[in-house]
């Protein structure tokens, strides 16, 4: 396949494009910083998602068969870059043509409120009782700004007339390539409490070929 990947230097992106490789895709990665990528066999687009360039990210999706994002703030200042980028990215894709995206989630999304759900459910119905009452709790308030941008690009990915997969993990972890992860449609997994970044990389890649996910969001964990 011919995959766009964003945000290919960070922590979960740098998995996605070693992995992308290994099986024989070919790759365009979008990266803010250029000097980050030591890989000659990867077209590389330089563009900040924090701050869109529209004619860049049209340049880096066309032709691509699928686009893999891993978009994410990594500090207080960058708010928004999820769904920002995320809206830039699918705006380009509507005019290239290009079709099918799997971005990167996280697990206690389904209950965090966003300006196209107000009112999401209190609990992911694969959440146990400890996690329900204790464990997603405290996640939404000390990310609460982390998981509303993330929140706010599921409300991106909803409204857009494309094939979309958005994968929520749980923590994530420095562990291994496993491949031995749990997935569940539209819910978490219970007793899911970690997924290594290797893992949901791989996750990422795998749903490029299950049609059942396009148009719902996946649960991923150990």
């Amino acid at each position: 396949m011919k995959l766009t990947i964003l945000a290919a230097t960070g922590a979960t992106g740098r998995h996605l494009l070693t992995q992308a490789l290994a099986a024989g895709h070919q790759v365009t990665a979008v990266v803010r910083n250029p000097a980050k990528l030591a890989e000659p066999s990867v077209r590389t687009v330089t563009a900040d998602l924090s701050h869109p360039d529209p004619e860049a990210l049209a340049a880096a999706v066309e032709g691509a068969d699928a686009v893999l994002s891993a978009l994410g703030a990594t500090s207080s200042s960058e708010p928004g870059v999820a769904w920002r980028g995320t809206e830039a990215v699918v705006a380009a894709m509507h005019a290239t043509g290009v079709r099918r995206i799997v971005t990167l989630s996280a697990a206690p999304i389904g209950a965090v409120a966003s300006p196209a759900r107000p009112n999401p459910p209190k609990h992911d119905p694969g959440d146990t009782f400890l996690m329900r009452h204790l464990g997603a709790p405290l996640t939404r308030f000390f990310l609460r700004e982390h998981y509303a941008d993330l929140a706010r690009m599921e409300d991106v990915l909803r409204a857009a007339p494309l094939d979309w997969t958005s994968v929520r993990p749980p923590r994530l972890t420095n562990g291994p390539l496993t491949a031995t992860y749990r997935t569940a449609l539209d819910r978490n997994l219970p007793g899911g409490t970690s997924a290594s970044r290797a893992d949901v990389a791989h996750c990422m890649l795998a749903t490029l070929t299950r049609p059942d996910t396009i148009r719902h969001t996946l649960g991923v964990a150990r």
